[in-house]
């Protein structure tokens, strides 16, 4: 690897497991001091732990405006800027057209909605000319599949407030991308199936062009691209990484 974000500032929502966790190792690994967030210490000081000492870790809930601005201020306090900012934080929940709950709803566009909105937007003051904001989406905003309508519903409203928030950002210099992964091989994609796990990943095996669902380290790999320099002329892109299955 690269030295591609040498000094630069990362924050990464959601970073203590599964694609967050994968994609502030990366980020690590290419240079960067990376401040962590989660909602329970436990994991994340295991995290930090795995991390190694360029790493730092944040209780905070995107869920929360209180919440982040509390990590904004420890951010400016300690960093003074923030280069590239991730929202990874998000969940979704199965449930079919019949059982869809109140809570349901409630829940999945608290965080996947309204904790991208406030994530970035109270991180306004930190990020200046150059800084890159890239926000994990999912390919559910083109194609959730059956049980998935609200998650993929939360998904799409991120691919349009992109949309809209890089016309507001003209002349900033801030870009804003997204990278939407299609199934990939985490914790949290397993417990999504319940017991019919196996099931579940013998079928998005299956409708995948490649053979198989992706690892968290590739999807890293991509974030890492839209942080860095590399992608420096691109800007309000939904990135697909999903071997291919959102285009069959």
């Amino acid at each position: 690897m690269g030295h591609t974000l040498e000094n630069k500032i990362a924050v990464v929502t959601g970073g203590s497991s599964g694609i967050g966790l994968a994609i502030a190792k990366h980020l690590i690994a290419e240079g960067a001091q990376v401040i962590i967030t989660g909602r329970t210490q436990t994991t994340l000081t295991k995290a930090v732990e795995a991390l190694g000492e360029k790493a730092q870790g944040i209780v905070a809930d995107v869920r929360s405006v209180d919440s982040l601005e509390s990590l904004y201020e420890s951010v400016r306090r300690t960093c003074g800027r923030i280069d590239v900012l991730v929202a990874n934080a998000g969940g979704g929940i199965h449930a079919p057209l019949g059982q869809i709950q109140e809570k349901h709803i409630d829940e999945q566009f608290a965080t996947n909605v309204k904790g991208v909105v406030f994530t970035l937007q109270q991180a306004l003051p930190l990020l200046g000319k150059g800084a890159s904001v890239v926000i994990v989406g999912s390919t559910a905003s083109v194609d959730p599949g059956a049980n998935m309508s609200i998650y993929g519903a939360t998904k799409a409203a991120v691919r349009n407030m992109v949309r809209s928030w890089v016309a507001e950002l003209h002349g900033s210099g801030i870009r804003i991308n997204i990278v939407s992964p299609g199934p990939t091989n985490t914790t949290s994609l397993r417990d999504a199936f319940g017991e019919h796990a196996e099931e579940g990943l013998k079928f998005l095996t299956a409708k995948s062009p490649l053979g198989r669902i992706g690892e968290p380290e590739e999807i890293a790999a991509v974030a890492a691209f839209l942080a860095s320099d590399a992608s420096s002329y691109v800007n309000g892109i939904e990135l697909f990484a999903d071997g291919g299955a959102s285009q069959t």
